[in-house]
């Protein structure tokens, strides 16, 4: 039997009732992504240390959410991997703020971060799930497989950077026509199901609840002696 190791919840809403570090930043860059999603660089507090796969509560305008960190911890600057949810009052103004609106950061927080063993990794990310991942590829971290789970190919963010450190890089499209080379079609459990050879691995599942149940049930029947960490984004 696989062994779950839950390692909380990304991106939900906060009202921070616990005590946490407080650090003060400023929004320096905005990118778009895709349609959907864009990514913001905000200046590194002083002193503001992090693990790779850790998350922070980003505060503008009296809105507060959690966001895993893209950037690795030797980078001047935090960088967020943000979907533009339609209603949502935090994701609407970091699409908009000007350049040097204040941020609060929050953190950071979270124990979804790589551990090495004599195991294979392997990272499962639907969406914007795929930033801790970044966050821990940037940092040095290497031949791991990983698989994408996205409707179409304008949403593979930073596949460039995977395919040059991941053993396997496998991107999973589910509305893609035609499938670009080397993708899957299909949702990230179905090539687990179908291509995964069989073994003991390391699996890190982050992203939606729905993936992250139907994967913990499907590694516990076809990769028994494996480890599960799971961060759900909401």
């Amino acid at each position: 039997m696989a062994l779950p190791i839950n390692l909380g919840n990304c991106k939900v809403g906060s009202n921070l009732k616990t005590k946490v570090a407080t650090h003060s930043a400023v929004l320096l860059k905005r990118k778009w992504l895709s349609h959907k999603s864009f990514e913001i660089m905000i200046s590194s507090p002083p002193g503001f240390q992090f693990e790779p796969g850790q998350r922070v509560g980003l505060s503008m305008g009296g809105h507060t959410r959690d966001y895993s960190i893209v950037s690795a911890p030797q980078e001047a600057e935090l960088i967020f991997c943000i979907r533009s949810v339609a209603g949502g009052k935090l994701s609407t103004l970091l699409s908009v703020a000007d350049m040097g609106a204040p941020v609060s950061v929050y953190g950071p927080h979270g124990y979804f971060t790589f551990r090495s063993t004599t195991r294979s990794a392997v990272f499962v990310a639907t969406g914007t799930g795929i930033a801790p991942f970044c966050s821990m590829t940037r940092s040095g971290i290497s031949n791991f497989t990983l698989l994408h789970g996205v409707r179409r190919q304008e949403d593979l963010y930073y596949a460039n950077q995977f395919q040059q450190n991941a053993h396997e890089y496998v991107p999973c499209l589910t509305a893609a026509d035609p499938l670009p080379q080397k993708a899957f079609k299909g949702k990230v459990t179905a090539y687990l199901e179908r291509h995964l050879p069989s073994g003991a691995y390391d699996f890190y599942l982050c992203g939606r609840q729905e993936m992250i149940r139907d994967a913990t049930l499907l590694i516990d029947e076809r990769f028994p002696d494996s480890l599960v960490y799971t961060e759900i984004f909401y």
